[in-house]
Order: C-alpha cells, then structure tokens, then sequence
C-alpha cells in the first residue's frame, strides 16, 4: 500500500468508502498502487493497468487499455467522446462495487494479460476539432497569446480545443477559456505541471500536491 495514496483517500470527501473498496480490488489483483496525475493508478511491471478516481455523480475505475476488453456485462463506458483506448466502470455506492467485485478482478486480470501480451490499441485518425468562437475572439485580441497557443505542440493545442468546446453554454467556455489563458501565456498544456515539483515533469503526477502536505 503506499502511503501517498493514504494521503489522498484520508483527504477526499465524497467517494471515500467507494474509492477504498477499488483500491482494495486492485490491491488483491496484485497490482502495483503508485500516485498518477493526482489519482490513485495501479500498474504491472510499470505499465498502467487501471486508475480509480471520484467524480461529481459517481466513482470510477478506469481501464487505460479497456477497448480491447472483453465486455460481456456491458459495464464499459467511454469516458468522453472521443476517447479510443480507456474505458471505465461507474459506481455510486459500496453495495454497487461489492455485487459486480468479482466482474472487475475479472477484467483487471484481463487487463494484465493483455500487457503480458503486448496488445496495443489501434487509434485511428483524431477527428478534426473546431475552434471556438469565443477563443477565437481571444486569439485576435491578443498577439501574445495567439503566439503563445500556436507554439504549443498540435496535441496541446487540440487538448484546449477540445476541453473549451466541450462547454455547451457560452459563459462557461469563457470562463474556461479565461481560466486557463495564465497557463497558455507560459506555454503549458493543460496537464503539464506549473509547480515544478511532479516527478515526472512535464505532466503533473500530484506528488506536488503529496509534498506540501509533508512540509
């Protein structure tokens, strides 16, 4: 069990008694537990094997290779549109984990011997993403920043793109679109790391956030 995960489940709120049952499931899968973009991941031979992480109506537990599972229950999901590798599991309560407990070691095992193997995902073309237009109207009002965004590798670019549309009201992409320009300015992509302090830079693993709570 590491301890940097003991940190994260002791300080959530929501999904607490849920998010500890996962990683239980995981941990008897004898999968190695080690902190990944602030969230518990769990891997085998370092390769990563699952994510279990909360979100505002449910928990999850997230297959990074899930599509090339065998999904005879139909519990799978695609976290977001456009999603080609990771599937997920959702769950709103303990009871709910516990019924289907032995389905998801099944899968976890699955998982595990798809690596063995080294099965890969085959992606296809990412579909083109529009550019909003409040970010547009961004763009053209600032040199700096339409400098700054299109000196940001095509996945970066995509990546804000992506997370700025998929707002549905107007004042919420603005406000996303607001939010993360401080970022953009200084050349980040919206996982990179801006404390310095993540392990593996440049993404942001949380270690940051485990390390202030040591000092």
């Amino acid at each position: 069990m590491n301890k940097q995960v003991d940190s994260l489940l002791n300080d959530i709120q929501n999904w607490k008694a849920e998010l500890t049952q996962l990683r239980k499931i995981a941990l008897d899968c004898l999968l190695d537990e080690n902190v990944k973009w602030g969230v518990p991941c769990y891997t085998f031979r370092d390769k990563n094997i699952v994510l279990i992480h909360g979100f505002k109506e449910y928990c999850s537990i997230t297959f990074f290779k899930g599509a090339l599972l065998q999904d005879t229950t139909g519990l799978l999901v695609k976290p977001g549109q456009n999603t080609q590798a990771g599937r997920q599991m959702r769950f709103t309560s303990v009871k709910e984990i516990l019924t289907h407990n032995q389905t998801i070691k099944a899968y976890i095992h699955e998982a595990i011997e798809l690596e063995k193997a080294g099965l890969k995902v085959e992606r296809s073309a990412a579909p083109l993403v529009s550019m909003p237009e409040e970010f547009q109207v961004k763009l053209n009002a600032s040199k700096a920043l339409k400098k700054a965004f299109e000196s940001l590798t095509p996945g970066r670019q995509r990546a804000y793109l992506m997370f700025f549309a998929d707002a549905k009201q107007a004042a919420t992409r603005i406000a996303r679109i607001e939010k993360l320009t401080p970022k953009i300015l200084i050349g980040k992509g919206m996982l990179d790391c801006t404390c310095g302090l993540s392990k593996r830079m440049p993404s942001c693993d949380g270690s940051h956030r485990i390390h202030k709570e040591q000092v």
